[in-house]
């Protein structure tokens, strides 16, 4: 019997418009990331926060003890909700995920939050190699645009562009409607 956990990784202020580092389409994001949060709650599965500070004053966001680096109200951890703090792109390096998985017998996670083309990949990677049947709900993950060597990615080419070979190799890619109405 397989036993699941929902990680919510980096849905945190900085991410949402205001904030240092807007994603494109958070409020959607996390809208579909609270329904993924209120399933898991009415399910009893474990629930994973996992939020993100860059250890410096002088980051661009995420910085340690500000506004930008709390987690969203949308998806606000209940009571007994771990939160892991991390301060690398995957969400496994350096925290206490995995022992807290195995700790809660978890054999499968789903995966959300931001962003697709750094955390997001990075933590389903890991957990694909970890040997969990990971599934990313992409329409719950938010991407942000992407520039390199003069070339411009708007930020949904860029979330294709990672969700594509996620779905090929590590994961199940589902939207939030497929997940949640059980859709193969």
């Amino acid at each position: 019997m397989s036993k699941t956990a929902l990680v919510l990784v980096d849905i945190q202020n900085d991410y949402f418009e205001g904030g240092n580092w807007p994603v494109a389409k958070m409020n959607a994001v996390a809208a579909n990331a609270a329904r993924l949060l209120e399933n898991a709650r009415a399910n009893g599965d474990t629930i994973i926060h996992v939020r993100h500070e860059i250890p410096s004053d002088e980051a661009p966001f995420f910085r340690p003890g500000s506004e930008g680096a709390k987690t969203h109200a949308s998806v606000a951890p209940g009571e007994g909700e771990p939160v892991i703090l991390k301060h690398k792109a995957n969400s496994f390096q350096d925290t206490s995920l995995r022992q807290d998985l195995e700790a809660a017998g978890v054999t499968g996670v789903v995966i959300c939050g931001a962003m697709s083309q750094m955390c997001i990949d990075a933590t389903t990677r890991a957990a694909s190699d970890f040997g969990y049947a990971v599934t990313v709900v992409e329409d719950a993950c938010g991407a942000k645009e992407a520039a390199f060597d003069g070339v411009e990615v708007p930020a949904a080419q860029v979330h294709a562009a990672f969700m594509a070979p996620l779905a090929m190799s590590y994961a199940s890619v589902k939207t939030a409607d497929e997940f949640l109405s059980g859709e193969e």
